[in-house]
């Protein structure tokens, strides 16, 4: 059997065929980046301009227009998903009137739904102009649409295109009034220079996990997909770490179902301590503590009062514990009336909220690695 060397020296530079190769890919990435955001954006601007020539063809009464959104709203989310929420069509409709002069129709086509319909499915013969940014995402217009201003709107839209902006770092440079602190500062240049090298800058894979995109596209939201999971973790553990640890808790149930008035309520974790006699409502948030979220465990308590203690149980208790990346917190709620009791006898009997922080960050942590290992 023989054996021929590879004269390496006749073969390509790795690093040059390699760097060609990136370029294409770079290029093709970019390039369905353009494509999505101009197709979702065109598609919003033509559905604000329907809902604008309706609106203006429609009765003159007052609470004509709120009513015809609402309708359309539930028949859209109804097909198409919570994207189409009476709150996003008078979106479409702001960013229509926002923009309905820098956006036009080619000379010669008819404003009806059939022709919008084919100049989005075939974008080379349909609606653009010169100064349209298909770049952008609606995140970002809808960022720029809180510009009043239209100078600065449209000083902004450059610059983000420009830079390539995030929309987080769209959003940094409106909240800190680049384009004011602009015009009154004397070294305009430098001041451009430096804001065109930002931190944040808008990646491929930002735009396909954007909200909006998900939803125009009526894809799962991966992200949210991995946060249910992790509560869904989390909620376990917590659940066999109480269970675990000797204080006197048993498990009642798992997203218990309340009922008031109409509505249904479930509360992710509930044990009864039999030291304490009482009943102990726990609730995950993923995220920050909020006070909505304190409102809410408040609510908890006094509903489970009425419907399931007895004259034998003590006053039912909330436990909220709410678990971000690299921080945790766990905060009892107790009612007015039971905080004395709490303060007296429920504290040496329940673990202190830095122990149950510990043992939320510990959690968390692992089960972060896990996903990493496994992606």
């Amino acid at each position: 059997m023989s054996t021929r060397k590879v004269e390496t020296d006749n073969l390509p530079a790795t690093d040059d065929l390699a760097g060609r190769i990136a370029a294409i890919l770079e290029a093709a990435r970019s390039q369905v980046v353009r494509s999505v955001n101009a197709t979702t954006v065109l598609a919003y601007w033509h559905i604000g301009r329907e809902l604008v020539e309706a609106l203006q063809q429609g009765e003159q009464r007052a609470d004509y227009g709120q009513t015809l959104i609402k309708r359309l709203a539930r028949h859209l989310t109804e097909r198409y998903g919570q994207g189409y929420s009476a709150t996003n069509l008078f979106h479409f409709r702001k960013f229509y009137l926002a923009y309905a002069d820098r956006i036009l129709h080619p000379v010669g086509v008819i404003s009806h739904s059939h022709d919008a319909a084919l100049q989005i499915a075939h974008p080379a013969g349909g609606l653009s102009a010169p100064d349209f940014h298909p770049q952008l995402s609606w995140s970002h217009y809808r960022s720029l649409m809180r510009v009043t201003n239209p100078e600065a709107r449209r000083f902004y839209e450059e610059e983000a295109v420009r830079a390539n902006w995030s929309r987080r770092e769209l959003e940094r440079q409106i909240n800190s009034l680049y384009h004011e602190r602009l015009l009154v500062s004397r070294d305009k240049a430098g001041m451009l220079a430096e804001q065109r090298k930002p931190d944040d800058l808008l990646r491929p894979i930002d735009v396909l996990k954007d909200p909006y995109i998900l939803e125009f596209l009526d894809l799962p939201n991966i992200d949210r997909l991995h946060e249910n999971k992790l509560e869904d973790a989390i909620i376990s553990h917590l659940q066999q770490f109480l269970l675990e640890l000797g204080r006197g808790f048993s498990f009642i149930a798992r997203q218990q179902r309340m009922r008031f008035g109409d509505k249904d309520f479930y509360v992710d974790l509930v044990f009864y301590n039999y030291l304490l006699k009482c009943f102990v409502l726990v609730d995950l948030k993923i995220g920050e503590l909020t006070h909505q979220d304190i409102g809410q465990m408040d609510g908890y308590v006094r509903m489970y009062e009425e419907q399931h203690r007895t004259e034998s149980d003590n006053p039912t208790i909330g436990l909220i514990l709410c678990s971000e990346k690299n921080e945790a917190v766990a905060q009892y709620s107790v009612l007015h009336e039971s905080q004395q009791l709490f303060a007296s006898r429920y504290r040496f009997t329940l673990p202190s909220e830095e122990e149950l922080q510990r043992e939320l960050l510990r959690e968390r942590a692992l089960i972060e690695n896990q996903h990493e290992t496994q992606r």
